[in-house]
């Protein structure tokens, strides 16, 4: 691997008490239907930058039993050890930066957690209103488990336990200026600026997890960040109380966003 120069990633070793610089690897918490899957392709458009796609996904439906769309090849497709998915999230890559997308919910009690020491964690939220209409358009019948917010802001308050300081970033505000709010958190985070970032080619990327074909259609047919988003959707009486249930938890993270 290259020796990394970067001011920023000297600085973040330094801090850590690292005598030479090693891979950055940041760890993106959200729940489903949250502007996820662009920034993963946003930091895979990068040539320095290693992606993964929601690890835990096996091992969370092994753990649960719980039916989702494409069950069975998604099963197939990862390992539904936990601690076979830890290991594989420090193992080395051959260059700078390691991105990994991780849902919230899927990070039940008997997941490991000890690896978020060695990543930068950062917590991708999104107004749980617009959450809840895009979820219930792919899956029915969602309960306020299935979409996260409880989840994300346990794992937030288990990193700053760690020590860390969390960044936190609104979807809404990446969708109304990507470019000047890609900047701020790449520099939150200790990368370079990479204007790439701003840019995918049309159709996915190679580290998709095998249900892409089911929730990316949208994301497959974009080349960049959506535009601002206009008012709060309408939404049925019983999801209106979901949204009330997650509302606290997103307005929490969101009063520490960058």
């Amino acid at each position: 691997m290259k020796a990394v120069t970067n001011p920023y990633f000297v600085l973040w070793c330094a801090k850590r008490g690292d005598m030479m610089p090693k891979t950055i690897r940041i760890a993106m918490w959200s729940g489903p239907r949250n502007l996820s899957t662009a920034m993963m392709y946003s930091f895979g458009a990068r040539a320095d930058c290693h992606v993964m796609d929601e690890p835990f996904y096996a091992a969370y439906l092994a753990a649960t039993g719980l039916s989702h769309p494409m069950r069975d090849a998604i099963l197939k497709s990862q390992p539904v050890d936990p601690k076979t998915v830890e290991t594989s999230l420090l193992e080395p890559v051959s260059v700078p930066f390691s991105y990994q997308k991780h849902m919230t919910q899927h990070m039940i009690p008997d997941m490991p957690r000890t690896w978020m020491r060695d990543v930068v964690n950062v917590f991708l939220i999104r107004h749980p209103a617009r959450v809840v209409a895009s979820y219930a358009a792919k899956r029915e019948g969602p309960v306020l488990n299935d979409i996260g917010f409880v989840q994300q802001a346990e794992l937030y308050d288990h990193a700053q336990s760690l020590g860390q300081n969390p960044i936190v970033i609104d979807s809404a505000d990446i969708r109304r200026d990507p470019a000047t709010k890609m900047k701020q958190l790449c520099a939150e985070i200790g990368l370079p600026w990479d204007p790439k970032m701003l840019n995918w080619p049309k159709g996915g990327h190679a580290a998709d997890g095998v249900w892409a074909s089911h929730w990316y259609g949208a994301v497959h047919g974009s080349t960049g960040f959506a535009g601002a988003e206009g008012p709060l959707p309408d939404l049925s009486p019983e999801y209106q109380e979901i949204v009330a249930q997650a509302l606290p938890y997103y307005d929490r993270l969101a009063a520490v966003k960058i």
